[in-house]
């Protein structure tokens, strides 16, 4: 079992407001290749259809009290949070914009400041530590200034 992504019962409903999330926070700041292909795939996964992306450029973007609403619990909202974050770096920087919106959806989930900060910081560890069995030692010491650990 991981640690940072324990398996959680995710309903159509809260699987579409995270897609929705995520697309909104890829949005922020206009949608990298990596960020839709992240997007699409999630909800197309989830039963979002074959057109998953489409279906999210069309619709409304989700506002902080609809994405609370749908993320009933901890557990699912510690989810989007955490994978809001790996979205934000999927092309390798979490901007200003993106740092606002996650905040903004934080504080509507409950989540206060000093526990987001702790998700980014777990996010960062979890991104290095997919790179421990990477030899090129100066490699990884470029990637983790690059995320600021």
């Amino acid at each position: 079992m991981n640690d940072f992504f324990p398996e959680i019962e995710v309903s159509h409903a809260a699987a579409e407001a995270i897609a929705r999330g995520l697309y909104a926070v890829a949005k922020v700041d206009g949608v990298h290749e990596r960020e839709a292909a992240l997007v699409a795939s999630f909800w197309a996964d989830v039963g979002g259809g074959a057109g998953a992306l489409a279906e999210l450029e069309r619709g409304a973007t989700i506002t902080a009290p609809e994405l609370s609403a749908a993320l009933s619990n901890n557990d699912l909202r510690s989810l989007f949070l955490k994978t809001s974050y790996l979205l934000a770096w999927a092309d390798g920087k979490v901007t200003d914009a993106e740092r606002k919106i996650i905040a903004d959806f934080s504080k509507a989930l409950g989540v206060a400041a000093p526990d987001l900060g702790k998700l980014e910081s777990a996010v960062k560890e979890y991104l290095l530590s997919h790179l421990s069995p990477v030899k090129n030692t100066d490699a990884v010491v470029a990637v983790a200034k690059k995320l600021g650990v």
